[in-house]
Protein backbone atom coordinates (compact mmCIF):
# COMPACT_ATOMS: atom_id res chain seq x y z
CA UNK A 1 0.00 0.00 0.00
CA UNK A 2 1.10 3.52 -0.90
CA UNK A 3 0.58 6.68 1.85
CA UNK A 4 -1.64 8.17 -0.85
CA UNK A 5 -4.47 5.54 -0.09
CA UNK A 6 -3.94 6.14 4.13
CA UNK A 7 -7.53 6.63 4.84
CA UNK A 8 -8.69 6.92 8.71
CA UNK A 9 -10.17 4.15 9.40
CA UNK A 10 -6.77 1.94 8.82
CA UNK A 11 -6.07 3.52 12.48
CA UNK A 12 -8.76 1.90 14.40
CA UNK A 13 -5.94 -0.47 16.22
CA UNK A 14 -3.91 2.56 17.24
CA UNK A 15 -4.55 4.48 21.30
CA UNK A 16 -6.79 6.75 21.72
CA UNK A 17 -4.61 9.87 21.54
CA UNK A 18 -2.76 8.68 18.38
CA UNK A 19 -5.61 7.55 16.88
CA UNK A 20 -6.95 11.20 17.03
CA UNK A 21 -3.60 12.52 16.19
CA UNK A 22 -2.85 10.26 12.81
CA UNK A 23 -6.62 10.86 11.68
CA UNK A 24 -5.63 14.59 12.22
CA UNK A 25 -2.77 14.70 10.41
CA UNK A 26 -3.85 12.18 7.11
CA UNK A 27 -3.69 14.48 4.66
CA UNK A 28 -0.17 15.54 5.64
CA UNK A 29 0.87 11.78 5.65
CA UNK A 30 -0.92 10.92 2.63
CA UNK A 31 1.59 13.03 1.04
CA UNK A 32 4.87 11.16 2.56
CA UNK A 33 7.12 8.80 0.75
CA UNK A 34 6.82 5.23 1.68
CA UNK A 35 10.17 5.04 3.41
CA UNK A 36 9.21 7.76 5.73
CA UNK A 37 6.17 8.19 6.28
CA UNK A 38 6.15 4.33 8.56
CA UNK A 39 8.97 6.10 10.69
CA UNK A 40 6.96 8.62 11.86
CA UNK A 41 3.43 6.69 12.50
CA UNK A 42 6.21 4.41 14.76
CA UNK A 43 6.41 7.48 16.77
CA UNK A 44 2.39 8.40 16.33
CA UNK A 45 1.20 5.15 17.64
CA UNK A 46 3.17 5.30 21.04
CA UNK A 47 1.74 8.82 21.61
CA UNK A 48 -0.41 7.96 24.53
CA UNK A 49 2.46 6.80 26.04
CA UNK A 50 4.99 9.58 25.56
CA UNK A 51 6.38 11.94 28.07
CA UNK A 52 4.79 15.21 27.64
CA UNK A 53 8.17 16.48 25.99
CA UNK A 54 8.52 14.00 23.61
CA UNK A 55 4.73 14.66 22.55
CA UNK A 56 5.92 18.45 22.31
CA UNK A 57 8.69 17.48 19.96
CA UNK A 58 6.70 15.54 17.73
CA UNK A 59 3.76 18.34 17.72
CA UNK A 60 6.65 20.27 16.86
CA UNK A 61 7.61 17.74 13.87
CA UNK A 62 4.17 17.76 12.71
CA UNK A 63 3.92 21.34 12.41
CA UNK A 64 6.43 22.11 10.91
CA UNK A 65 6.00 19.59 7.94
CA UNK A 66 2.41 21.01 8.00
CA UNK A 67 3.57 24.72 7.33
CA UNK A 68 5.52 23.77 4.26
CA UNK A 69 4.29 24.92 0.94
CA UNK A 70 3.94 21.51 -1.31
CA UNK A 71 7.59 22.26 -3.33
CA UNK A 72 8.74 22.80 -0.28
CA UNK A 73 7.90 19.38 1.27
CA UNK A 74 8.92 17.85 -1.55
CA UNK A 75 12.32 18.94 -1.51
CA UNK A 76 12.47 17.82 2.00
CA UNK A 77 11.47 14.00 1.59
CA UNK A 78 13.97 14.11 -1.78
CA UNK A 79 15.93 12.00 -0.11
CA UNK A 80 13.46 9.62 1.10
CA UNK A 81 11.46 9.00 -2.51
CA UNK A 82 14.37 7.75 -4.15
CA UNK A 83 15.39 4.32 -1.72
CA UNK A 84 13.77 1.68 -3.37
CA UNK A 85 11.60 -0.57 -1.04
CA UNK A 86 11.42 -4.36 -1.86
CA UNK A 87 7.75 -6.24 -2.93
CA UNK A 88 7.86 -7.64 0.45
CA UNK A 89 8.19 -4.02 2.40
CA UNK A 90 5.75 -2.60 0.25
CA UNK A 91 3.19 -5.55 1.12
CA UNK A 92 4.14 -4.98 4.73
CA UNK A 93 1.23 -3.74 7.23
CA UNK A 94 3.28 -1.28 8.22
CA UNK A 95 -0.14 1.39 9.41
CA UNK A 96 -0.22 -1.34 12.33
CA UNK A 97 3.17 -2.35 13.17
CA UNK A 98 5.69 0.62 11.93
CA UNK A 99 8.38 -0.71 14.36
CA UNK A 100 8.71 -4.23 12.81
CA UNK A 101 8.52 -2.29 9.36
CA UNK A 102 11.39 0.27 11.08
CA UNK A 103 13.64 -2.87 11.97
CA UNK A 104 13.28 -4.96 8.25
CA UNK A 105 13.32 -1.57 6.61
CA UNK A 106 16.94 -1.09 8.10
CA UNK A 107 18.12 -4.58 7.09
CA UNK A 108 16.69 -3.79 3.71
CA UNK A 109 18.88 -0.23 3.50
CA UNK A 110 21.74 -2.31 4.35
CA UNK A 111 21.50 -5.06 2.43
CA UNK A 112 20.89 -2.63 -0.59
CA UNK A 113 23.91 -0.05 0.40
CA UNK A 114 20.94 3.11 0.58
CA UNK A 115 21.56 3.49 3.68
CA UNK A 116 23.67 6.14 3.34
CA UNK A 117 21.33 8.06 1.36
CA UNK A 118 18.39 7.18 4.03
CA UNK A 119 20.40 8.52 6.58
CA UNK A 120 21.83 11.59 5.19
CA UNK A 121 17.86 12.60 4.37
CA UNK A 122 17.47 11.67 8.30
CA UNK A 123 20.04 13.94 9.36
CA UNK A 124 19.13 16.99 6.65
CA UNK A 125 14.81 16.28 7.85
CA UNK A 126 15.78 17.19 12.15
CA UNK A 127 18.21 20.04 11.73
CA UNK A 128 15.92 21.33 9.42
CA UNK A 129 13.12 20.40 11.74
CA UNK A 130 14.99 21.17 14.54
CA UNK A 131 16.32 24.60 12.86
CA UNK A 132 12.32 26.04 12.48
CA UNK A 133 11.31 25.13 15.73
CA UNK A 134 13.93 25.03 18.40
CA UNK A 135 13.46 23.52 21.76
CA UNK A 136 12.25 26.23 24.83
CA UNK A 137 14.44 27.10 27.58
CA UNK A 138 13.55 25.02 31.05
CA UNK A 139 11.82 27.52 33.66
CA UNK A 140 14.40 27.05 36.09
CA UNK A 141 18.02 25.32 35.91
CA UNK A 142 18.24 21.68 35.95
CA UNK A 143 19.63 20.15 39.03
CA UNK A 144 20.89 16.27 38.27
CA UNK A 145 22.44 14.29 41.87
CA UNK A 146 24.00 11.01 41.54
CA UNK A 147 24.48 8.74 44.88
CA UNK A 148 26.74 6.84 44.93
CA UNK A 149 28.91 3.34 47.19
CA UNK A 150 26.14 2.74 49.16
CA UNK A 151 27.59 -0.17 51.58
CA UNK A 152 30.79 0.50 51.10
CA UNK A 153 33.01 0.81 54.21
CA UNK A 154 36.79 1.60 52.76
CA UNK A 155 37.56 3.01 49.41
CA UNK A 156 40.83 3.11 47.49
CA UNK A 157 39.40 3.75 44.33
CA UNK A 158 39.97 7.79 43.03
CA UNK A 159 36.23 8.79 42.61
CA UNK A 160 35.27 11.69 40.88
CA UNK A 161 38.54 11.33 38.03
CA UNK A 162 36.59 12.59 34.97
CA UNK A 163 34.34 15.04 36.45
CA UNK A 164 36.66 17.00 38.52
CA UNK A 165 38.29 19.26 35.99
CA UNK A 166 34.35 20.49 35.68
CA UNK A 167 33.81 21.34 39.20
CA UNK A 168 34.66 21.45 42.78
CA UNK A 169 36.00 18.61 44.34
CA UNK A 170 34.72 18.68 48.09
CA UNK A 171 36.76 16.78 51.03
CA UNK A 172 35.04 17.04 54.39
CA UNK A 173 31.65 16.80 53.42
CA UNK A 174 29.29 15.64 56.14
CA UNK A 175 27.10 13.04 55.77
CA UNK A 176 25.29 13.12 58.76
CA UNK A 177 21.30 12.77 56.91
CA UNK A 178 23.02 13.37 53.17
CA UNK A 179 20.49 11.30 51.61
CA UNK A 180 17.62 13.00 53.35
CA UNK A 181 18.64 16.59 52.84
CA UNK A 182 18.97 15.30 49.33
CA UNK A 183 15.32 13.96 48.88
CA UNK A 184 14.19 17.06 50.36
CA UNK A 185 15.75 19.48 47.85
CA UNK A 186 13.99 17.50 45.19
CA UNK A 187 11.08 17.24 46.77
CA UNK A 188 11.20 21.48 47.03
CA UNK A 189 11.96 22.01 43.52
CA UNK A 190 8.52 19.82 42.91
CA UNK A 191 6.77 21.56 45.14
CA UNK A 192 8.45 24.91 43.47
CA UNK A 193 8.10 23.59 40.00
CA UNK A 194 5.18 21.43 39.49
CA UNK A 195 5.20 19.98 36.18
CA UNK A 196 4.30 16.65 35.37
CA UNK A 197 7.61 14.13 35.27
CA UNK A 198 9.33 17.37 35.50
CA UNK A 199 11.42 15.46 38.64
CA UNK A 200 12.39 12.08 38.86
CA UNK A 201 13.98 9.90 41.30
CA UNK A 202 15.67 6.74 40.63
CA UNK A 203 17.02 4.05 43.11
CA UNK A 204 18.77 1.10 42.56
CA UNK A 205 17.17 -0.70 45.53
CA UNK A 206 14.70 0.00 47.44
CA UNK A 207 12.87 3.47 47.00
CA UNK A 208 13.48 5.44 50.05
CA UNK A 209 10.51 6.52 52.07
CA UNK A 210 10.08 10.37 51.99
CA UNK A 211 6.86 13.10 50.90
CA UNK A 212 7.69 13.19 47.47
CA UNK A 213 4.44 14.81 45.96
CA UNK A 214 5.15 15.74 42.50
CA UNK A 215 8.21 13.14 41.94
CA UNK A 216 8.33 10.58 39.22
CA UNK A 217 9.91 7.05 41.20
CA UNK A 218 11.73 4.51 39.59
CA UNK A 219 12.79 1.87 41.94
CA UNK A 220 14.46 -1.50 40.75
CA UNK A 221 13.43 -3.82 43.83
CA UNK A 222 9.91 -2.81 43.04
CA UNK A 223 9.98 -4.10 39.29
CA UNK A 224 11.23 -7.93 41.19
CA UNK A 225 8.02 -9.32 39.56
CA UNK A 226 8.07 -7.78 36.44
CA UNK A 227 11.89 -8.97 35.64
CA UNK A 228 11.63 -12.17 37.27
CA UNK A 229 8.46 -12.46 34.47
CA UNK A 230 11.01 -10.97 31.63
CA UNK A 231 13.72 -13.15 32.27
CA UNK A 232 11.56 -16.35 32.46
CA UNK A 233 10.71 -15.48 28.61
CA UNK A 234 14.11 -14.55 27.72
CA UNK A 235 15.20 -17.80 29.26
CA UNK A 236 12.53 -19.95 27.38
CA UNK A 237 12.99 -18.02 23.96
CA UNK A 238 16.63 -19.04 24.16
CA UNK A 239 16.34 -22.23 25.10
CA UNK A 240 13.43 -23.18 22.72
CA UNK A 241 16.25 -22.25 19.84
CA UNK A 242 13.91 -20.41 17.74
CA UNK A 243 15.66 -17.63 15.80
CA UNK A 244 18.60 -16.02 17.12
CA UNK A 245 19.31 -12.65 19.22
CA UNK A 246 17.18 -10.62 16.51
CA UNK A 247 14.13 -12.71 17.36
CA UNK A 248 15.10 -12.38 20.91
CA UNK A 249 15.18 -8.37 20.51
CA UNK A 250 11.67 -8.63 18.43
CA UNK A 251 10.27 -10.65 21.36
CA UNK A 252 10.82 -8.05 23.83
CA UNK A 253 10.37 -4.97 22.22
CA UNK A 254 6.89 -6.20 21.80
CA UNK A 255 6.02 -6.57 25.21
CA UNK A 256 3.40 -4.46 27.14
CA UNK A 257 3.20 -3.28 30.67
CA UNK A 258 0.64 -5.91 31.47
CA UNK A 259 2.25 -8.34 30.14
CA UNK A 260 4.83 -7.77 32.67
CA UNK A 261 2.59 -7.64 35.99
CA UNK A 262 2.42 -3.99 35.23
CA UNK A 263 -0.90 -2.01 35.39
CA UNK A 264 -2.13 1.49 36.20
CA UNK A 265 -4.03 4.54 35.30
CA UNK A 266 -3.01 6.94 32.69
CA UNK A 267 0.11 8.52 34.28
CA UNK A 268 1.04 4.82 35.69
CA UNK A 269 0.42 3.59 32.13
CA UNK A 270 2.81 5.96 30.63
CA UNK A 271 5.36 4.93 33.11
CA UNK A 272 4.85 1.72 33.03
CA UNK A 273 5.94 1.64 29.28
CA UNK A 274 9.11 3.32 30.51
CA UNK A 275 9.66 0.92 33.05
CA UNK A 276 9.30 -1.57 29.91
CA UNK A 277 11.59 -0.11 28.16
CA UNK A 278 14.34 0.41 30.29
CA UNK A 279 13.70 -3.10 31.28
CA UNK A 280 13.05 -4.81 27.28
CA UNK A 281 15.90 -2.09 25.88
CA UNK A 282 18.66 -1.73 27.69
CA UNK A 283 21.52 -4.13 28.38
CA UNK A 284 21.94 -5.58 31.85
CA UNK A 285 19.53 -3.47 32.94
CA UNK A 286 16.85 -6.79 34.37
CA UNK A 287 19.85 -8.16 36.30
CA UNK A 288 22.40 -5.24 37.72
CA UNK A 289 21.24 -2.70 38.98
CA UNK A 290 23.79 -0.39 38.52
CA UNK A 291 22.96 -0.65 34.74
CA UNK A 292 19.53 -0.13 35.53
CA UNK A 293 19.73 2.98 37.82
CA UNK A 294 22.51 4.18 34.32
CA UNK A 295 20.18 3.41 32.01
CA UNK A 296 17.06 4.60 33.36
CA UNK A 297 18.83 7.95 33.95
CA UNK A 298 19.39 8.30 30.54
CA UNK A 299 16.49 7.53 29.50
CA UNK A 300 14.48 10.06 31.36
CA UNK A 301 16.92 12.35 30.49
CA UNK A 302 16.33 11.85 27.25
CA UNK A 303 12.45 11.39 26.47
CA UNK A 304 11.22 13.79 30.18
CA UNK A 305 13.69 15.96 29.91
CA UNK A 306 13.51 16.97 33.60
CA UNK A 307 14.26 19.58 35.89
CA UNK A 308 15.39 17.10 38.41
CA UNK A 309 16.93 14.18 38.17
CA UNK A 310 18.57 12.12 41.31
CA UNK A 311 20.07 8.83 40.39
CA UNK A 312 20.58 6.33 43.72
CA UNK A 313 23.18 3.40 42.84
CA UNK A 314 23.22 0.75 45.49
CA UNK A 315 24.92 -2.72 44.60
CA UNK A 316 24.67 -4.63 42.28
CA UNK A 317 24.84 -8.53 42.00
CA UNK A 318 28.45 -10.14 41.26
CA UNK A 319 28.98 -11.30 37.76
CA UNK A 320 27.93 -15.28 37.65
CA UNK A 321 27.60 -17.63 34.66
CA UNK A 322 24.75 -16.00 32.25
CA UNK A 323 22.75 -18.95 32.56
CA UNK A 324 22.09 -18.81 36.03
CA UNK A 325 22.06 -14.63 35.86
CA UNK A 326 19.24 -15.20 32.97
CA UNK A 327 17.04 -17.58 34.77
CA UNK A 328 13.61 -16.60 36.32
CA UNK A 329 14.70 -18.12 39.69
CA UNK A 330 18.29 -17.65 40.19
CA UNK A 331 20.32 -18.43 43.15
CA UNK A 332 20.47 -15.73 46.29
CA UNK A 333 22.77 -13.12 44.15
CA UNK A 334 26.22 -12.15 46.45
CA UNK A 335 26.47 -8.53 46.36
CA UNK A 336 29.66 -6.63 45.05
CA UNK A 337 29.73 -3.16 46.76
CA UNK A 338 33.43 -2.22 45.90
CA UNK A 339 32.77 -3.30 41.93
CA UNK A 340 29.70 -1.49 42.42
CA UNK A 341 31.46 2.16 43.11
CA UNK A 342 33.78 1.45 40.61
CA UNK A 343 30.25 1.21 38.01
CA UNK A 344 28.34 4.14 39.99
CA UNK A 345 31.51 6.43 39.84
CA UNK A 346 31.30 5.50 35.73
CA UNK A 347 27.59 5.96 36.08
CA UNK A 348 27.57 9.19 37.47
CA UNK A 349 29.91 11.08 35.00
CA UNK A 350 27.49 9.46 32.28
CA UNK A 351 24.75 10.98 34.01
CA UNK A 352 26.39 14.67 34.01
CA UNK A 353 26.76 13.68 29.84
CA UNK A 354 23.39 13.19 29.13
CA UNK A 355 22.53 16.03 31.29
CA UNK A 356 24.46 17.97 29.16
CA UNK A 357 22.50 17.17 25.71
CA UNK A 358 19.50 19.18 27.05
CA UNK A 359 18.57 22.42 26.23
CA UNK A 360 19.93 24.97 29.22
CA UNK A 361 22.96 22.49 29.70
CA UNK A 362 25.15 25.61 30.11
CA UNK A 363 22.97 26.67 33.12
CA UNK A 364 22.36 23.53 34.64
CA UNK A 365 24.21 22.11 37.73
CA UNK A 366 25.12 18.64 38.92
CA UNK A 367 26.59 16.51 42.27
CA UNK A 368 27.82 13.51 42.87
CA UNK A 369 28.36 12.28 46.52
CA UNK A 370 29.94 9.32 48.06
CA UNK A 371 26.75 8.13 49.89
CA UNK A 372 27.41 7.90 53.96
CA UNK A 373 30.98 9.21 53.20
CA UNK A 374 33.01 13.05 53.01
CA UNK A 375 33.33 13.07 49.60
CA UNK A 376 31.39 14.91 47.04
CA UNK A 377 31.34 17.12 43.84
CA UNK A 378 29.55 19.88 42.54
CA UNK A 379 29.35 21.44 39.06
CA UNK A 380 27.49 24.46 38.55
CA UNK A 381 27.93 27.78 35.87
CA UNK A 382 29.13 29.38 39.75
CA UNK A 383 31.63 27.05 40.41
CA UNK A 384 35.62 27.09 39.82
CA UNK A 385 36.02 23.63 37.30
CA UNK A 386 39.15 22.08 38.67
CA UNK A 387 39.66 22.96 41.81
CA UNK A 388 39.15 21.26 45.94
CA UNK A 389 37.86 22.35 49.13
CA UNK A 390 38.93 21.48 52.43
CA UNK A 391 36.36 22.43 54.05
CA UNK A 392 33.94 21.62 56.45
CA UNK A 393 30.39 21.66 54.93
CA UNK A 394 27.40 19.71 54.84
CA UNK A 395 25.52 18.94 52.13
CA UNK A 396 22.92 21.27 52.65
CA UNK A 397 25.48 23.71 52.79
CA UNK A 398 26.84 22.68 49.10
CA UNK A 399 23.80 22.17 47.46
CA UNK A 400 23.02 25.38 48.41
CA UNK A 401 25.86 26.57 46.24
CA UNK A 402 24.45 25.28 43.19
CA UNK A 403 20.96 25.42 43.29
Amino acid sequence: MRPSQLTSEQFHGYPPQARRLATDQLTLLQQLPASFVPNLLREIIAYDWKFPAERRELERQLAYLSSLSPEKLQQLMAGFARIQLSPELERFDWVNQPAQYSERLTAHLWATRQIDVFRAAAIDFFDKASGATPLEAPPVSALGIAVIGQGVKENSYRLFRRLRKRGVYFRQVKPENGLQVILETVSARALAHPIPFGHWYIDGGAKAEFAGAGVTCVAYDTLAAARAELLGRMEKAIHSGIGGPEALRTMMARLRPEELGLRGGTEDAVLNHFRVRVLTEGSGTQIYSTTFVQWAAREAMRRARPLTLLARFTPRQRERPMNEMISATPPKPEADPRGSLIDADMGAYLTWVNQQRLAGADRASFLVWFEDHNEALAIAPSLPGGTESNSPLSLQQVLGQIT
